[in-house]
């Protein structure tokens, strides 16, 4: 039995996204990357989110699929939650991109593995999707083995950065071995990713 689902936040949960962003100790992976966008802090990895743009990311990434899928992931015993997870499309219809981001402190609790492995299900099951991507930097090893246990391979790396995908067909083959139908609650209908197209955005 899974111990969390997937929960497509209302408009008023987003304070626990921008808490998230916040937190130094969460983003530290994201630090000195020089993004240079708004809100991007170089020193701390944090993000900028403040009320007042909520609603314009809410309409944008949030029920916006098949294009993209955002949720939280949420405690199932608790209601607690956990961090965010993210799809959007990339190369196509029926490739996407996956982001996850845990807080902080419920990290080491294999809480990565179990998030990553609900998103592939809502992902091949639910929006059909062909082949699920995602990269980081190589450095990253605790990222690269929990990739690799849930069936992720890598493709390539190219500027310092690992490109890691999964096939509909290898994911079926994982399907078999067990892994269950996805707990999704969801206010309305399903929809979209957080921080989306930069790979170094990703933090388990």
């Amino acid at each position: 039995m899974t111990k969390l689902a997937l929960h497509v936040p209302e408009p008023g949960e987003l304070a626990f996204r921008q808490k998230l962003l916040s937190d130094p100790a969460t983003m530290s992976y994201n630090k000195g990357y020089e993004l240079g966008f708004a809100g991007y802090h170089n020193d701390t990895g944090c993000i900028d989110f403040p009320e007042e743009v909520w609603a314009a990311w809410y309409a944008r990434w949030v029920n916006a699929g098949p294009e993209r899928f955002y949720a939280y992931l949420r405690q199932r015993e608790t209601g607690e939650f956990l961090g965010e997870v993210s799809l959007h499309q990339t190369e196509g219809p029926g490739v996407y991109e996956m982001g996850i981001v845990l807080h902080s402190a419920q990290r080491g609790k294999g809480y990565s593995k179990e998030g990553i492995r609900l998103l592939l299900d809502y992902a091949f099951g639910e929006l059909g999707a062909k082949k699920v991507t995602n990269c980081f930097e190589p450095t990253r090893k605790a990222a690269l083995n929990i990739h690799k246990a849930v069936g992720f391979q890598v493709a390539k790396e190219e500027e310092g950065l690992l490109r890691l995908e999964l096939g509909r067909d290898a994911f079926r083959q994982l399907k078999s071995r067990g892994i269950e139908k996805v707990p999704v609650d969801s206010p309305r209908a399903v929809g979209r990713p957080s921080l989306p197209g930069s790979c170094v955005e990703i933090k388990l």
